[in-house]
């Protein structure tokens, strides 16, 4: 029950992410205050799955939105949704190729999992004075389209199959990711961080000990500036000449105010 009730949660993040990234360029500015930074994160992920032959790591690009809550100075909270991300791994062997639950097309290619997936993650920061942070936290995923690309050139030609493989692969994955970054301009400028994540989760149903984990390089670019602060202009510094005009100007005005209370007192 409660894994049928996160996955109908993260389903309908899923849906409504694609639409809030475009709602979050529109309306950015007004979503920043004091304690909430939003904005877009995106950058490069290396990904593999663990007890499989293959050991290259797979590297593609993510993008999506996050929120950093704040706490107090240092205590915060980071969340967000990575709606274009992928994992997997790349080299399969003919193995692999097995649990993956797909054919052997050729012997002169390469093939590689690949597995778009939304997700989700919350993790605890905490924010040094220098403007460094650490993160830790759970991250959920939800798997929504998954293939083998296998790749191959010869004979001056390239070849690109794609062999889909949804129902092999777990729908939800949950672990744990911990991160470390640096944000710019004293703290209210981009922030550049990394992140390591290391699923408990089988990724492939009922193959024990192929969990993903992954190295992020991630930038986030904050949209609006939070809450402004008052401009103070400098004060106005006047020449002797109009220090005089002025004080001649209040010496008229006291005058016509004294002439007409003297005029309201003889009536």
């Amino acid at each position: 029950m409660k894994r049928y009730l996160l996955a109908t949660l993260l389903i309908f993040i899923t849906f409504t992410a694609s639409s809030q990234i475009l709602i979050s360029l529109l309306l950015g500015d007004k979503l920043n205050s004091d304690k909430l930074e939003f904005g877009l994160e995106g950058g490069m992920n290396w990904s593999m799955i663990n007890g499989l032959d293959a050991k290259t790591y797979r590297s593609t690009f993510n993008l999506g939105f996050y929120f950093d809550f704040k706490f107090s100075d240092h205590w915060g909270m980071a969340t967000g949704v990575l709606v274009k991300a992928n994992n997997g791994v790349y080299n399969l062997s003919e193995s692999d190729l097995k649990v993956a639950q797909v054919d052997s097309i050729g012997s002169y290619g390469t093939y590689s999992q690949v597995v778009n997936t939304f997700m989700v993650p919350v993790l605890l920061k905490y924010r040094f004075k220098n403007y460094m942070f650490i993160e830790l936290g759970p991250q959920f995923g939800l798997m929504y389209k998954s293939w083998v690309l296998y790749e191959s050139e010869k004979d001056d030609k390239e070849e690109s199959i794609k062999q889909y493989n949804k129902d092999a692969i777990n729908k939800i994955d949950v672990g744990m990711t911990l991160g470390m970054g640096y944000k710019f301009l004293q703290g209210k400028g981009w922030t550049l961080g990394g992140k390591y994540y290391y699923g408990f989760v089988n990724v492939y149903n009922g193959v024990k000990g192929t969990q993903n984990s992954a190295f992020y390089l991630t930038v986030k670019i904050p949209i609006g500036v939070g809450k402004k602060e008052d401009v103070k202009l400098p004060p106005v510094v006047l020449s002797d000449k109009e220090k005089a005009k002025q004080e001649k100007k209040a010496q008229k005005k006291a005058k016509k105010e004294e002439k007409k209370a003297a005029k309201n007192q003889t009536k």
